[in-house]
């Protein structure tokens, strides 16, 4: 969330970065700051309050020492007494009302980042590898997976329901190979492997971003306050949450697969055959807490190490700046890997690599001290897919197809295939 030092203090510029985004805060804003000035009012007054009673508690034994009367001082004790308890509980009420109103306010856009409406706004800012040319019609990797038999949704829809897939044979493989390739590829290049929980607690949802604003697109389990993790970012993130960590070590890079469930709550009609827009996928996640001061830079390395992936499997692949408007809620600056689909005749979203800043460090109470001396300050955060494993199966099929049905098996992930080509 941001800091209400910030809204106090720039509180103009914080109304018009957010306006940027393309939805009016300014009500959100006032509400907090209206909240505050009754928040410093209170606690100004409690502690006169507090004052007085310190001093009456002081002169207490002193009058009875002296054998004076102390009834009407005792009164008063009383009712300051009261009053503080009283007062403490307006304090809890407004304490909690400006932690819910924050909560529903985005992270304010880096300088950097373009203004725009929306992903039309979007700003490429390179492309590697060129869309292979077809002497055949391609076909889309659904019906490349039935026709191979390697992948199943009808099967999924019977047993789960939409959205799901069985993947069978080389198929199963071919998704065990990426996931392998991906963690051992990042664990070469500097990343730590956590294998992390697939279910989280609502603080933990919190602490990145997904409560309370976007609930209806989480999976909860009913009657038990757990959620199935939207990504592996959430678990991977909290590790830290409520601690104070070694600014000498930062950053922390991480490395995680897991599954992944998402409603897709509003996403009705959109890819709906394929594995490009699943209630459950496989993705590998990178995490990295960074020194505020080279945060920008760990975004630029981390996009970096997404698109090595993709470069090693010969995926043509461009990288997009996301627009303002077009930002996710938590992010700072935002770049989205696209991967060339046939199918679509365009790149489409295979990774999503955001430097959240200090938005998701506040919530979740992350922070760090170079020496035991220094004050503690927040990390930023940091995550990207490294990368969505379902896409890239169905890029795999779709950019490797042959024309007499087979697909060539990418060469890095030949060794943990065990073959040359999917028939």
């Amino acid at each position: 969330m941001l800091d209400i030092k910030l809204i106090r203090n720039q509180t103009d510029y914080v109304k018009t970065r957010l306006a940027d985004r393309g939805t009016s805060y300014d009500a959100d804003i006032d509400a907090v700051l209206q909240r505050d000035d009754a928040r410093r009012a209170l606690i100004f007054d409690n502690e006169q309050l507090k004052a007085r009673q310190n001093e009456a508690s002081r002169q207490i034994p002193a009058m009875k020492k002296a054998g004076q009367p102390v009834d009407a001082l005792m009164a008063q004790m009383a009712e300051l007494s009261a009053k503080i308890k009283e007062d403490d509980a307006k304090l809890a009420v407004l304490d909690a009302e400006i932690t819910d109103l924050l909560a529903r306010i985005p992270n304010l856009p880096d300088a950097s980042v373009p203004v725009g409406a929306n992903s039309d706004d979007n700003v490429e800012v390179r492309r590697w590898g060129q869309p292979r040319s077809f002497s055949f019609e391609p076909k889309p990797h659904w019906d490349i997976g039935r026709d191979l038999g390697i992948l199943d949704p009808e099967s999924a829809a019977k047993v789960t329901g939409a959205r799901f897939h069985f993947y069978r044979g080389l198929g199963a493989r071919l998704e065990r190979a990426v996931i392998n390739f991906y963690l051992n590829t990042h664990t070469s290049r500097g990343y730590t492997e956590v294998f992390p929980p697939f279910m989280v607690n609502k603080d933990s949802m919190f602490g990145t971003g997904q409560l309370p604003k976007f609930a209806e697109d989480m999976f909860k389990l009913e009657g038990l306050d757990y959620y199935l993790i939207p990504t592996a970012e959430v678990p991977v993130t909290n590790y830290h949450r409520e601690s104070i960590v070694d600014g000498s070590a930062l950053p922390f890079k991480y490395c995680a697969y897991s599954a992944c469930f998402r409603a897709e709550a509003g996403s009705a009609g959109r890819d709906t055959r394929g594995l490009i827009r699943q209630h459950q996928f496989n993705k590998v996640e990178l995490v990295k807490f960074a020194h505020p001061d080279d945060s920008f830079q760990q975004l630029e390395s981390l996009t970096a190490d997404a698109e090595y992936v993709l470069q090693q499997l010969g995926l043509p692949h461009r990288t997009v700046v996301l627009c303002t408007g077009d930002m996710g809620f938590g992010s700072a600056k935002t770049y989205d890997i696209e991967v060339w689909l046939p199918s679509y005749n365009r790149y489409a979203e295979i990774s999503s690599c955001s430097n959240m800043t200090d938005f998701q460090a506040r919530r979740a109470n992350i922070r760090f001290k170079n020496t035991p001396k220094d004050k503690a300050q927040f990390v930023h955060t940091l995550n990207g897919s490294g990368v969505a494993v379902g896409r890239t199966v169905a890029a795999i099929l779709e950019n490797y197809q042959n024309e007499d049905g087979s697909v060539t098996v990418p060469e890095a992930l030949r060794p943990y295939m065990g073959c040359d080509v999917i028939r």
